[in-house]
């Protein structure tokens, strides 16, 4: 059975940075990405909490486009988010816990430290990297921030749900970003 793929590999009339699209992100956070389609109500961060649990047991993984890239790096990001959250955390304390993660040191792929960084261009220059770091700290926050809302159903429970946190010993293609 094949990894899943993102539907965003098509899409062609983007700024790429680093393998990267700086595709439009449907949030109120501010940053470089571009302002979404009022009418769009499903994007790159929903895709990924989507393919998140069906992903996380493949050990490889082919990139088909630019948008792959994202969703492993989005994959590796709230792998890192479901480790912060605890059985017994409740609601308030998750939401400022990753909201600490997603604000800090934000890794882009073209770092040493980044755990595929092989599988990603160089970046042309600082500037470019800059923007990258910027695009991927809204991209961060906006799943830290749609994460919480999944993991708690909505915030209709107190506790987060075992169903998710069963995925914390999972590791996208036995990758753990720090």
């Amino acid at each position: 059975m094949p990894a899943y793929h993102s539907n965003y590999n098509s899409v062609s009339d983007v700024h790429v940075i680093n393998g990267i699209p700086l595709l439009p992100l449907v949030t109120k956070t501010r940053g470089p990405a571009p302002y979404a389609d009022p009418s769009m109500t499903y994007d790159i961060v929903d895709e990924t909490i989507e393919l998140f649990r069906p992903n996380s047991f493949f050990k490889n993984f082919e990139i088909k486009g630019n948008g792959d890239r994202l969703l492993i790096y989005t994959i590796l990001f709230i792998s890192q988010c479901l480790n912060k959250i605890k059985a017994t955390m409740p609601l308030g304390e998750a939401t400022k816990a990753l909201y600490s993660l997603a604000v800090s040191q934000v890794v882009i792929p073209a770092d040493a430290g980044f755990p595929l960084h092989s599988m990603y261009p160089a970046v042309a220059d600082r500037a470019e990297a800059d923007m990258l770091r910027q695009y991927l700290l809204q991209v961060r926050q906006e799943v830290a921030t749609r994460l919480v809302t999944v993991v708690y159903a909505g915030g209709q429970m107190e506790m987060p749900s075992k169903w998710w946190l069963c995925f914390q010993k999972r590791h996208f293609m036995g990758k753990v970003m720090n």
